[in-house]
């Protein structure tokens, strides 16, 4: 089965997860990142040290208790990631009669939706699935990125996000808008990142960028590579 990749807002959404064991408590942690409005967990066993942690954050709500079809009303997501296989079909069942995006852990016939393994260098977010054939694999060429992707990615992301409306601003033609972020993306910038050469760096901004820019280069560097080593 071909699935639609698709990323999603959880910004003022209500999730839920069933489970919190340890495959449970990744899923916690990765919605909590996302900024939804709530994170309802469930799970009769006492919660772990990480969940405890977890759950003192605003957005995640844990309850010592079992699943109830009560609990899917006003949820925009729902992650299931129990052993229970009679409860992980009754709620992929309620979900899908009700519209809900439903992911039941490991097992892709029962989802409506799969959850692909996830590389990130700051605000690069790289997802790489299988179709769920085999999150082994995708693990792997997950692994794979990291000695690809370095921490220059995620400063030049972050350069790109700060300088994109400092551009646009300027009122200059949208195909010179295009032409300036395609040079840069294409130039030595990213080589410069890597190396933490800052004056390199300010030099190919100052090459490429209108001039009404060239003031605020050495800054937009220093900016981008302190990010980098957070």
């Amino acid at each position: 089965m071909r699935y639609y990749p698709l990323y999603v807002n959880l910004r003022g959404k209500r999730c839920l997860v069933v489970g919190a064991g340890q495959v449970g408590r990744r899923k916690i942690a990765t919605l909590a990142a996302c900024g939804p409005d709530e994170v309802l967990v469930l799970d009769r066993d006492p919660p772990a040290a990480v969940v405890e942690e977890l759950a003192a954050r605003p957005e995640v709500v844990f309850e010592r208790r079992g699943f109830a079809p009560a609990d899917l009303d006003g949820r925009f997501l729902v992650i299931a990631a129990t052993d229970d296989e009679a409860l992980n079909w009754a709620i992929s069942r309620e979900c899908a009669a009700r519209g809900i995006l439903c992911n039941i852990v490991d097992q892709p016939e029962k989802c409506s939706f799969i959850v692909p393994a996830l590389f990130t260098r700051g605000d690069l977010t790289v997802a790489i699935s299988t179709g769920g054939a085999s999150p082994a694999l995708a693990r792997k060429i997950r692994q794979g990125l990291g000695e690809f992707l370095g921490a220059e990615y995620g400063a030049l992301l972050v350069l790109m996000s700060t300088l994109r409306p400092m551009v646009l601003e300027l009122g200059l033609p949208t195909e010179e808008n295009s032409n300036i972020f395609r040079k840069l993306v294409n130039s030595s910038l990213l080589e410069a990142l890597e190396r933490g050469d800052d004056a390199a760096a300010a030099a190919v901004l100052r090459d490429i960028l209108p001039p009404a820019l060239h003031g605020e280069a050495a800054g937009l560097i220093d900016g981008a590579l302190g990010h980098a080593g957070d």
